[in-house]
């Protein structure tokens, strides 16, 4: 019987490159950036890396439908390459092969890279992918906002919530990213926002405002992972590993879209990652036992019912937490520490990689600004698709053993 990964894999290293509109680097160039980061924190040469996965979505203004641009890139040892993607989960997808990887005893060391530039696409959202019959079934009268805006309606007539009563909880936390992200140097939006000018920014769609979506940026992000026993014979100290506790993917069967029972106000497919991942990880109170959490916030509205949708807030009570600071900074578990998608945009292949990428640094001590004290376990949420069909990463960090 399967017996999960928990603390079979620890982080190497990890690199993120600045997110931006990064007019100044190709998607070669970031995975260098974010590549030379992770290489140097683990204090690895290349050529101990025997296997890597790249994350990367829109082939059209990236790198092409195989892996070679990543294995030239990063001059790697004629090794295994494996390019993925899974949505807007397709970061979890690498780091979720490069773990299972070393988990299963197929390599030592193992990497995992997500990268994508979408401001070369001259699009404001994401361009559309190329996803067998589902543009013309869906996308013709189909947008992410608006969609996404149909789960903040569910969400008001299921629990009897007002639209002025909602609209303030989605200020609240947009405007919590934004004071958490004007702490990050690596961030593409580095300035506090009040909810005054967020209530009173542009509609986008009906109840989401301006910066209820988040932006669109270029980034890379990177993580070479191996077994606690190897990690400890390169110099690395057991108590200051961070080791995968759990990860873990559901993705949708067709019910959500196709069947009445679903109601449109919280995603599945959240409940059901995240309930294996605790089980994976040993958590049996995740309001109780978790430090910190970055959730797939592509709009407000998801980082709410997310809160939910992972059991730390109760069915309907989200917006009394919100309101309460629960997920503030200096709240009870801290929400988009860094900033979150609000403030990184959502450069596809490395958002799920960014994530982690935080928890990492949290849980190593080295968080600057806006480090967290004693953190223990870090869960990323990593969400692709639209809330009827969709795939949902969730991966759970903490200390070794």
């Amino acid at each position: 019987m399967a017996s999960g990964i928990k603390d079979k894999v620890v982080i190497l290293g990890m690199g993120c490159t600045r997110f931006g509109e990064r007019w100044d680097a190709g998607a070669e160039e970031l995975m260098v950036e974010a590549f030379d980061e992770a290489l140097g924190d683990a204090g690895i040469g290349r050529k101990e890396i025997g296997a890597a996965w790249l994350g990367s979505c829109m082939d059209e203004v990236n790198i092409g439908k195989s892996a070679l641009p990543a294995s030239i890139a990063l001059r790697l040892d004629n090794i295994p390459v494996t390019r993925v993607e899974n949505y807007c989960a397709t970061g979890t997808e690498a780091f979720r092969g490069a773990v299972y990887a070393v988990a299963a005893g197929a390599c030592d060391i193992a990497l995992a890279i997500g990268v994508e530039k979408l401001k070369d696409t001259g699009y404001g959202g994401l361009p559309g992918l190329d996803i067998g019959t589902m543009p013309p079934l869906w996308w013709p009268n189909l947008s992410a906002p608006g969609v996404f805006a149909q789960v903040a309606s569910a969400y008001m007539k299921k629990f009897n919530v007002s639209r002025d009563e909602l609209k303030r909880a989605l200020a609240e936390i947009s405007a919590k990213s934004h004071v958490n992200g004007a702490k990050n140097p690596k961030a593409h939006l580095q300035k506090a926002v009040s909810c005054d000018a967020i209530l009173a920014a542009p509609m986008i769609a009906e109840p989401l405002g301006l910066f209820d979506c988040c932006g669109v940026s270029d980034g890379a992000a990177c993580a070479i992972v191996t077994t606690p026993e190897i990690a400890q014979s390169l110099g690395k100290k057991a108590d200051e590993l961070v080791a995968i506790k759990a990860l873990q993917l559901s993705l949708s069967n067709g019910a959500e879209g196709g069947y009445n029972a679903w109601d449109g106000a919280y995603i599945p497919t959240t409940r059901k990652a995240s309930s294996r991942a605790y089980a994976e990880a040993g958590i049996r109170d995740p309001r109780k036992e978790l430090s910190m959490i970055e959730v797939h916030d592509c709009f407000s509205i998801t980082e709410l019912v997310t809160m939910e949708d992972l059991g730390i807030s109760a069915e309907g009570g989200a917006i009394r937490d919100i309101m309460d600071g629960f997920y503030n900074a200096d709240g009870k578990i801290p929400c988009q520490i860094d900033g979150g998608l609000k403030c990184f945009g959502h450069p596809i292949g490395a958002s799920g990689i960014r994530m982690v990428y935080e928890m990492y640094l949290q849980l190593s001590g080295r968080a600057g600004a806006r480090q967290l004290p004693a953190p223990v376990y870090g869960l990323t949420h990593n969400l692709g698709g639209f809330p009827h069909q969709n795939v949902v990463g969730i991966s759970v960090v903490g200390r070794y053993r």
